[in-house]
Order: structure tokens, then sequence, then C-alpha cells
């Protein structure tokens, strides 16, 4: 990821309208912003949500509140809990989020 063209700025989440995503289960409410070529989101899943698509784009993600199993094309799953995050670049392992709880995120793409 490189950052260009960004001039200092603070971002108040709470103004940005969400947008609704369905999932396979649930559903995923994202706030969004865009700064240059690098996209900011805050998303909050519902209990109970599964994605209904595999993501093969690389991400930083850090969980707030709740619980986010993410789970991998070869199997394994890890789960994050508050204060954890993860890292994955684009293309290189394809994961799957669900969570039984529901969680709240701030995920950098």
């Amino acid at each position: 990821m490189q950052i260009q063209d960004v001039p200092f700025g603070i971002t108040q989440w709470q103004e940005i309208e969400p947008t609704v995503h369905a999932g396979e289960i649930g559903g995923a409410s994202w706030c969004t912003c865009q700064f240059g070529e690098v996209r900011g989101r805050m998303v909050t899943y519902s209990p109970g949500y599964k994605a209904d698509h595999g993501c093969s784009k690389g991400h930083i993600l850090l969980c707030f509140n709740g619980e986010l199993h993410a789970e991998f094309a070869n199997g394994r799953v890890f789960v994050l809990q508050p204060d954890m995050s993860y890292q994955v670049a684009d293309l290189a392992e394809p994961h799957r989020s669900y969570t039984d709880v529901g969680a709240t995120l701030f995920i950098v793409d």
C-alpha cells in the first residue's frame, strides 16, 4: 500500500451514511471513506453474519468488539477478538468472514 496525495484529515465515522450489504446469512453495515487509492471502512456485522463470497483482496483489519472468524481456503480458521488484527496481501490467501455474536471492525484496503 502506498498512500499518496492525501492531505491530513479527520474522519467522523458516525457522520458517514452507512451502506448495507447482505451476506449469505445476516448483513453488514459499512461506513466507507476513500483516501486516494486507499479505502477505509468501519464495518459492523450482525450476529450470525456469514459472507456470501470469498475474498482475495488484501486488508489490514482491526476488531473493535465482538468476534470475527476468518476462514481460509485451505481450511484454517482464525478468531479475532477486540484489540486483535490481521493483515493479508492481495491475492495471497483467499478468505471468508463469519461471526456468531456480531463484530465491529476497522478495515483498510
